[in-house]
């Protein structure tokens, strides 16, 4: 037996009411079975149960054992004191909160179905990579598109909880969470914290400051990323660049980088982090404002033609300072535009207006995602390679979401699809 079952079985009333009882005899009936609680605290929260004469309303917890509330040490943890009614497979032992007080417990052991229970573990051990994938086929449009689109904003939630983060390290200072995000993305996930490290060494007023030149900007990002500590005289850009970067970090009283932290090998020519730090000068050189496009609700046409930029000309010939190379691809590509939309600009829109409570910027946010092109990858791949239609990113975050938090954990019972299956 596991917790996640028993939750299942909780949330759904899947036992013979009229027997349930306490331990202690005392009949129990379930006026409301409360909702499931995401985060820390009890399990089910704002129940309301009858037992015996006696109306309860508070929160329910559910455990294998009754034992699993010492063991978890809820017994000196105050936010427990709610707790109504423990609902567990095997009770083993009593059980009181902090106050003393001994809580009622019901025990499911001889209520739950036993075939339905193997039914339930065979189905995780079938050794499918998405668990029902057999069975999609079966079910309704509607059911997986509605779960798509939820759990599209669980994973918004998610990233509006990182760009909280991010804004908590800026003190509230929305334009640079913008341009921290956007460095990050920029460096995909091989140099995303390399690119993350150097956004904190690169104060926006800084760069406000020095935008009326591309040379300038270029030699601040190169130079606090530590790529211009070596002198190469036969590289003229180079050394103009190192030249002016010399400058500027004296003139701001400057620290750097160290060089080591960019990664090159196993990436792709268009994606070394060189030729992201000079579309990111043209960007930053280019535009000024970021975080007004967002209070303006920008459609995705202006926000293409922002971030659709090349680099300078050194850059059409080289993807690093050491050699030429030919048919370089200089220009920011529609791919990586879209996943800065996705990645940047959607979650930093649904945070804003979570944090002003303007629900705008939420549906705004939902908005965009929807007027996109669904991803690429092999997750998207393989849905689609199910039969499950993915038309644009919204669905596609959805099912991102639902392979890495539902299916790989084999989190079925959590899952609206899972269940709809199983029952």
């Amino acid at each position: 037996m596991n917790e996640d079952y028993l939750h299942y079985i909780w949330n759904f009333q899947l036992f013979p009411t009229p027997f349930l009882n306490t331990t202690e005899g005392e009949k129990v009936q379930v006026l409301k079975k409360g909702f499931p609680n995401p985060n820390s605290g009890a399990d089910f929260l704002e129940a309301s149960v009858l037992i015996g004469d006696e109306k309860w309303f508070g929160n329910v917890e559910i455990h294998v054992n009754s034992s699993d509330w010492n063991k978890h040490k809820h017994q000196f943890d105050e936010a427990y004191n709610s707790v109504i009614l423990h609902v567990v497979y095997e009770d083993d032992m009593p059980i009181s909160n902090q106050n003393g007080e001994k809580i009622p417990t019901v025990e499911l052991k001889k209520l739950i179905n036993e075939k339905h229970f193997e039914k339930y573990k065979l189905f995780l051990s079938n050794g499918l990579t998405v668990p029902c994938q057999n069975h999609l086929q079966d079910i309704d449009d509607f059911i997986i598109n509605s779960t798509l689109e939820r759990l599209a904003v669980a994973r918004l939630e998610r990233k509006t909880a990182v760009v909280f983060a991010v804004l908590e390290k800026f003190k509230g200072d929305w334009e640079q969470t913008f341009i921290s995000l956007l460095m990050q993305y920029f460096g995909m996930k091989v140099n995303a914290e390399a690119m993350k490290d150097l956004s904190k060494y690169l104060p926006y007023s800084i760069l406000r400051k020095e935008r009326s030149n591309l040379l300038s900007m270029e030699a601040l990002l190169f130079g606090q990323a530590g790529l211009l500590s070596d002198v190469r005289q036969e590289d003229e850009y180079y050394e103009r660049l190192r030249r002016e970067y010399l400058y500027l970090k004296q003139k701001y009283k400057l620290q750097n980088l160290s060089k080591t932290v960019w990664k090159f090998s196993k990436l792709r020519p268009p994606n070394f982090p060189t030729l992201r730090l000079a579309q990111l000068s043209v960007i930053f050189y280019s535009y000024q404002h970021f975080f007004s496009l967002i209070r303006e609700f920008t459609p995705i046409e202006e926000y293409r033609e922002i971030f659709s930029i090349t680099a300078s000309d050194y850059w059409s010939t080289h993807y690093t300072f050491e050699k030429e190379s030919a048919k370089v691809k200089c220009k920011v590509g529609k791919t990586l535009i879209d996943n800065l939309l996705i990645n940047v600009v959607v979650p930093l829109s649904f945070a804003y207006g979570k944090q002003i409570e303007d629900f705008r910027y939420c549906d705004y946010a939902l908005k965009i995602l929807s007027e996109l092109p669904y991803e690429n990858n092999n997750i998207i791949r393989l849905w689609k390679g199910l039969g499950v239609s993915v038309a644009n990113a919204q669905k596609s975050q959805g099912a991102i979401e639902l392979y890495t938090n539902y299916c790989t954990p084999k989190k079925c019972l959590l899952c609206m699809i899972g269940v709809k299956v199983l029952r």
